[in-house]
């Protein structure tokens, strides 16, 4: 599939519905004290940019932030593609648009938290360099497990 990415207001209503079914997909997944669930409102505020993954009838297909944190530091956020366009390389597309425009920000460092019990995000994020690690920013020490990578 050749998805098309670019930067988005989220405060749509179907941005608002592929949220609804991360946090589904994320709450059968992890315990809801391991889940960090960001807004559409969170996502809409200036530290962040979303990206909108749409398949070639315009129908968005999945979502990746990037929220600034300040300190040359970036955080992965809300990745998330429908199930119906896994294994296309969507996740892929929107993770490497995170990455070049924490690269042309000039920032550090990306960080990201992911559970254990994501197999799929780990390989796209390990594809990409990023290493299991600690936790990082102010996310608690816990099973869940937590990624750097410098870009």
């Amino acid at each position: 599939m050749a998805a098309t990415v670019r930067a988005e207001n989220p405060l749509r209503d179907e941005i608002r519905e592929l949220v609804g079914q991360l946090n589904a997909h994320l709450l059968s997944l992890s315990p809801p004290d391991a889940c960090y669930h960001m807004t559409v409102e969170q996502m809409a505020e200036a530290p962040t940019t979303l990206f909108v993954a749409r398949d070639e009838t315009g129908r968005a297909v999945g979502i990746g932030a990037l929220r600034r944190e300040g300190n040359g530091i970036g955080e992965v956020k809300r990745m998330y593609t429908l199930p119906e366009v896994r294994g296309q390389r969507v996740g892929s597309a929107l993770l490497d648009n995170i990455i070049e425009l924490a690269r042309s920000e000039g920032l550090e460092h990306l960080v990201l938290e992911t559970g254990d019990r994501h197999p799929d995000a780990w390989r796209l994020y390990e594809s990409r360099g990023f290493t299991r690690c600690g936790p990082v920013l102010d996310y608690p020490d816990s099973k869940w497990w937590c990624s750097t990578r410098n870009p």
